[in-house]
């Protein structure tokens, strides 16, 4: 599913900032900026964005003022407030803005975060299972998906392991990942989803990339530096 968003600082070095970490996100798209809160508020009217990232000092309107008029104009547009003024947190929180991200932030912080949202709004539409169905030559066979430990995707084929089986599909990891129910599993790779209770280590392997080890199986899992951040992250909060 792919995401619109909009963003607003009045700091133009901010908003370059920004645009590169949501550009260099998949199905992610910044459709536009504004240097102040009410060019933010028209533009958003006009372009109904899915998340709105609000700076809270800005000239002309500030952002939480932007903020309720977006928020009533376009009440399922999701705000992210950008700041330097932890002040405002409580305020902002009470608009039911979805994270309040301090300057100066990781970029990791921001990414999680439009993820996270990501996750929601995809999960809002699709009913997650409980078992996974795959269908091959053999037959149907059910997955609980509590008993996965990993999915990974060679060539054309995506492998589930559990503790004690082994099943191959054909369907995508992004279609599986659409049908995991919880918050204990983790994309660590385009080609690799782990439940994160299974995880007993991570190995340096070249420059960027780790190897993970999964509980329960020999089978093991690449995870990108970008990647292992955000895990860390995830895991503090």
């Amino acid at each position: 599913m792919s995401l619109r968003i909009f963003m607003a600082d009045d700091d133009v070095g901010m908003r370059t900032v920004l645009h590169k970490i949501v550009e260099g996100m998949d199905d992610m798209q910044c459709v536009g900026e504004a240097e102040n809160g009410l060019e933010a508020v028209r533009s958003c009217v006009e372009l109904k964005p899915d998340i709105v990232l609000l700076d809270v000092d800005m000239p002309v309107m500030g952002g939480v003022e932007a903020a309720k008029e977006i928020a009533e104009a376009l009440p399922d547009t999701i705000i992210i407030f950008v700041t330097a003024h932890s002040q405002y947190a409580l305020e902002a929180f009470e608009l039911y803005a979805a994270d309040y991200l301090l300057k100066p932030f990781k970029t990791d912080r921001v990414r999680q975060t439009l993820r996270r949202i990501q996750k929601t709004k995809i999960r809002s539409k699709v009913t997650p299972a409980r078992t996974i169905m795959l269908k091959n030559r053999e037959g149907i066979m059910f997955v609980p998906v509590n008993d996965i430990l990993l999915i990974y995707r060679e060539g054309k084929t995506t492998y589930i392991e559990t503790q004690n089986e082994s099943y191959t599909t054909s369907k995508s990891l992004s279609e599986l990942w659409l049908q995991i129910d919880g918050d204990d599993f983790f994309r660590s790779h385009r080609a690799y989803i782990i439940k994160l209770s299974a995880i007993t280590k991570v190995n340096p392997y070249g420059r960027w990339t780790y190897v993970v080890s999964i509980r329960g199986t020999d089978k093991t899992a690449l995870i990108t530096h970008d990647k292992l951040e955000e895990l860390q992250e995830f895991l503090r909060t």
